[in-house]
């Protein structure tokens, strides 16, 4: 078929054709977000999910709904280890200087002499540094005291001109303890204070874990939704809904087949769909088309999914997460892991913790083990035994 007319979408973050099975989710979305512009009390939300799962895709339709009813979105994305107040600042800068366009607004310029209490190059030229700036970057209670005066001053600067302001963090769990400690403060603040902003993070299932070894209060502070994978009735629909549109259906068993092969994971439905597509001939989708399609959608995660992965580790990083695939999908205890490695659970320990920073895998519970990214177990078995 036409591939100028294939609707699926594969990529990181990319939105799907149809964004099913997160309906409830989405609404929770347009609630909180009202709530907290009129006034009114909601908790911080931060999605949780292993890799595919469609966090990113739900954060980018929640910052949607915000700009739509009068927020100013700071958007971050997978920040790098102690950039974080570097791009937050970009960001507060960025909506300020729109902020301060009309009439004079002292709580505008208020926060915007709250930028001096951090040292930051912005992106156009202009440069802002000071010796608070620099100072509190040295210890974790200066850069939370930043924190809070930054973005207390910006949820005030946005209130004065009816406005609310969402802070959009995707990746969250790469932030340092300090970082995501000051952060918690700042916005626990800001419901204090009763302000319209709202953070909306996204990331590993790690993430209630370091939030609550960052700030004790973050789980009465959070909502953590737990993304999994799409029911079969809804991957059907994520595949068959814009095939429809397009004038395409499917034939014998091949939705079936597809869904069970992609196991509800969204990146994997929209590989499926995509390729399933392109080697279709006629205006549908039949068996023998999803049989050929299922070395190129192989190929495809192998390359774009997982190997893009494995290429950032060690070669002893690589010996664990195969000791790992060795004992199955886990969660595994950590001493199992340790075994398989002819060795114990306190000298690996670094490598585990390396891992964990990484983003290829999470302690779900105290001393165990499981892969952040879906089918990952059958991956590595498979490339150790090519290899």
């Amino acid at each position: 078929m036409d591939r100028r007319r294939n609707p699926y979408s594969p990529g990181a973050g990319s939105m799907p054709p149809e964004l099913v099975g997160r309906d409830s989710l989405v609404e929770e979305f347009d609630i909180s977000l009202t709530r907290v512009l009129n006034g009114l009390h909601s908790k911080h939300v931060l999605i949780i999910g292993l890799r595919g799962i469609g966090k990113t895709v739900l954060l980018n339709r929640a910052t949607d709904i915000a700009r739509d009813i009068g927020y100013e979105v700071a958007y971050l994305e997978a920040p790098e280890p102690g950039s974080f107040a570097d791009q937050l600042s970009q960001q507060i800068h960025s909506i300020l200087l729109s902020l301060k366009r009309g009439a004079a607004s002292k709580a505008v310029d208020k926060a915007l002499e709250a930028l001096g209490l951090f040292s930051l190059g912005i992106a156009d030229g202009v440069s802002i540094s000071l010796d608070a700036g620099a100072r509190s970057r040295q210890t974790a209670n200066f850069l939370e005291g930043d924190f809070v005066s930054l973005i207390v001053a910006a949820g005030e600067a946005a209130a004065d001109r009816k406005k609310g302001l969402l802070i959009a963090l995707d990746e969250a769990q790469v932030l340092t303890k300090s970082e995501l400690a000051a952060l918690i403060a700042a916005v626990h603040r800001t419901t204090q204070m009763g302000l319209p902003v709202l953070l909306i993070g996204a990331g590993l299932p790690n993430l209630p874990k370091n939030a609550g070894e960052a700030k004790s209060y973050s789980e009465r502070l959070f909502e953590f939704p737990a993304l999994g994978p799409l029911q079969d009735h809804e991957a059907e629909a994520a595949l068959k809904l814009p095939a429809e549109r397009e004038g395409v259906r499917f034939r014998g068993d091949a939705l079936k087949k597809m869904v069970t092969a992609s196991s509800g994971y969204p990146y994997f439905i929209q590989e499926w769909g995509k390729h399933a597509w392109d080697i279709a001939s006629e205006n549908a989708i039949t068996d023998q088309d999803v049989e050929s399609a299922e070395v190129l959608v192989e190929a495809s995660l192998d390359r774009n999914f997982y190997r893009v992965r494995t290429d950032r580790l060690t070669e002893k990083e690589l010996e664990y997460l195969r000791a790992m695939a060795q004992l199955g999908q886990g969660p595994h205890r950590s001493g199992d892991i340790a075994a398989r490695l002819k060795s114990t659970s306190r000298k690996v320990a670094p490598l585990r913790d390396r891992l964990i920073k990484k983003g290829m895998i999470f302690s779900p519970s105290h001393g165990d083990t499981a892969f952040s990214v879906p089918l990952f177990d059958e991956y590595l078995r498979k490339t150790a035994e090519q290899s």
